[in-house]
């Protein structure tokens, strides 16, 4: 059994508007939880798909959000990282309309105490769409992401780099066993770091997603391949479920126009990574296949995925979220995907955060683009944000909406 026809779960609560409309593309750079329970959101781009240089903190208490300066570089496909001491590192992307470099290298700290953005230690290679995990003893491990390879065509990285939040420095690491962008990581039991899926640029138009998959020792400072996915993916998710355990989702479909195999809808399948394995099991297919969505651990032990779309291109966001029931149990029947409430206004590319109290924020995004918006020459971003819950769903979003 895959599904379900038990009514929806929970609820939206429409909360404040952004200040201004943004969208996040990338895996690591959307929002960050604070320690004061303030969620802050920096760059992005907007509709013409710029790279801003705006940030804005919402405050769950009083349902507002509130520009907190700006970056000294616009920048998207950056990451944003909280660190030990509550202050947030964003690094690499890209600056301007450009979508293939060159790269950033420069990276900032925002400091919550005085709302203000300082520049910090350069990357000692310029990326974009790499990931930055915290690890335990309080640096920031870097790794992948695209670069310039030679005059217009980029090409993935293996390197990697650890940031130490007490110099302001960042030092070079053994590389990954695969060069990889656009791929997902997450910190596990004993601090290993597991990576998952992404592409490897090759000049063509449709850049093949990798199946590969590795883990980072941060106390040896090297990288092993553990066990492959069992579909190759990129715009998926990747959220842990619990310190051993990962729940992989969706993806956009693989090949494209004239090439075989050809899929023309995103990816329903889901995997479940057991560390103590190494290994990935499928679980129970989505209702329906989704990319570019986002994905997060309810209080419960669930999984909420939320929007999405199947394209990047002539797209209208998706309105629908799924549960899935199978985290945090044992009962194989409990592997199912049941209806959640619906997004008053679908989008993809959105940021989330999963606040204190156990709701989960969106904001922002993509709500349509091409020829599913009204003028296919204008992507239409949303600047709205919503709260969903599962219990006492119907609670109003305290304070005003202004």
């Amino acid at each position: 059994m895959t599904t379900s026809t038990v009514p929806a779960t929970g609820a939206w609560t429409t909360a404040a508007d952004l200040p201004a409309p943004a969208a996040w593309y990338g895996q690591h750079d959307g929002a960050v939880l604070l320690d004061d329970g303030t969620v802050l959101v920096a760059g992005g781009v907007d509709a013409a798909s710029t790279a801003q240089n705006t940030a804005a903190v919402y405050d769950p208490a009083h349902n507002t959000w509130q520009p907190v300066g700006t970056l000294h570089t616009p920048r998207h496909l950056h990451t944003i990282t909280r660190l030990p001491d509550g202050k947030v590192l964003v690094c690499g992307g890209l600056s301007g309309s450009s979508t293939a470099g060159p790269g950033l290298a420069s990276a900032e700290v925002y400091d919550p105490r005085t709302r203000l953005w300082s520049t910090t230690g350069a990357l000692g290679t310029p990326r974009w769409g790499h990931s930055a995990i915290l690890l335990a003893d309080g640096s920031v491990l870097v790794a992948g992401g695209s670069t310039v390879r030679s005059g217009p065509s980029t090409t993935a990285l293996r390197s990697a780099e650890r940031f130490d939040p007490s110099t302001g420095r960042w030092t070079a690491v053994k590389d990954m066993t695969d060069a990889r962008t656009g791929h997902t990581a997450l910190s596990l039991t004993g601090g290993a770091v597991l990576v998952c899926g992404g592409v490897a640029p090759v000049g063509t138009a449709d850049d093949p997603a990798l199946a590969f998959c590795e883990l980072y020792d941060p106390t040896q400072g090297r990288w092993t391949p553990t066990g492959g996915l069992l579909r190759a993916r990129r715009h998926h998710q990747a959220t842990r479920i619990s310190d051993s355990t990962v729940l992989v989702t969706g993806g956009t479909a693989p090949g494209s126009p004239g090439t075989s195999p050809y899929d023309p809808f995103s990816q329903r399948g889901a995997e479940l990574y057991d560390l103590t394995t190494g290994v990935w099991t499928a679980v129970a297919q989505m209702p329906s296949g989704r990319a570019f969505h986002r994905a997060v651990p309810l209080a419960d032990g669930r999984l909420l995925a939320i929007g999405g779309a199947a394209s990047d291109r002539d797209e209208a966001g998706f309105r629908s979220a799924v549960i899935h029931g199978a985290a945090g149990t044992d009962d194989a029947v409990a592997d199912v995907w049941t209806p959640a409430a619906g997004l008053a206004t679908g989008r993809w590319a959105f940021a989330v955060a999963t606040l204190p109290n156990g709701r989960v924020l969106v904001t922002g995004g993509v709500s349509r683009s091409g020829l599913a918006a009204a003028d296919p020459t204008v992507t239409e971003l949303a600047v709205t944000s919503e709260v969903f819950a599962l219990d006492d769903a119907h609670t109003p979003v305290t304070g005003s909406a202004s």
